[in-house]
């Protein structure tokens, strides 16, 4: 997993703006909570990959904890695929900002029916969870996905984030989340970025402004009432 570092400078800001406080959230009502994981396919955590994230691999553990603490408590289980179609379906990203090989290449990776698009199978999922695809890095990016109305008929108030990419798709699902109303809790130990550098630089970012940073064995502990 990655070297958490979180900047002494941001988390004293931080801490000050709440009142001397680390953590905005204390407590999690598992009937009102989320756990969202982002992306845990096949194309991105398997070796070899087009876009193999490495500790992908070893954040797994991690997620299916709290997910299966999530489960047990009532709480809902959501695990997203990233899913493409055609480049000129988002052609400012994969047609300008990649190489049109590049580009070619990922929409081909993460087709709905792909190996690569497939949940990789040490991710636990049960019959109770709930699978989406989403067609952007955020999942509440408009168009996106249905997680919006979903989270909204179930009455949640709270999400916990995991998966990968940690700067990519969960910290702009996170940082949307935000913006949307929701409490955000984001898992430094359960996210996964391609260095420890961006890992680091989106949990400090998201720290200072849009989640509480928690180890997936606290949140474990909030969910159970510890």
């Amino acid at each position: 997993m990655h070297n958490n570092v979180i900047d002494p400078v941001i988390r004293a800001r931080y801490t000050a703006m709440k009142g001397g406080r680390e953590f905005a959230y204390d407590t999690l009502d598992p009937a009102r909570t989320a756990h969202l994981v982002i992306d845990m396919q096949n194309g991105f955590v398997e070796d070899g990959a087009l876009l193999a994230v490495t500790e992908a691999r070893n954040i797994v553990a991690n997620i299916n904890a709290v997910s299966e603490a999530v489960r047990s408590h009532g709480g809902t289980n959501i695990f997203f695929r990233f899913t493409t179609t055609s480049t000129n379906d988002w052609s400012s990203y994969f047609e300008k900002f990649q190489s049109t090989e590049f580009g070619r290449a990922e929409v081909a990776e993460f087709r709905s029916g792909t190996h690569n698009w497939e949940l990789h199978p040490d991710i636990d999922v049960a019959d109770n969870d709930i699978v989406l695809d989403k067609i952007r890095f955020s999942a509440f990016a408009t168009g996106s996905s249905s997680a919006m109305a979903i989270l909204a008929d179930r009455g949640i108030d709270t999400v916990i984030v995991s998966g990968t990419l940690t700067d990519c798709c969960c910290a702009t699902t996170a940082q949307d989340a935000h913006q949307l109303g929701f409490r955000v809790v984001f898992l430094d130990d359960a996210t996964a970025a391609l260095s420890d550098n961006e890992h680091n630089a989106a949990i400090n970012t998201l720290a200072a402004w849009f989640a509480d940073i928690r180890h997936s064995e606290h949140v474990v502990s909030l969910i159970g009432g510890a």
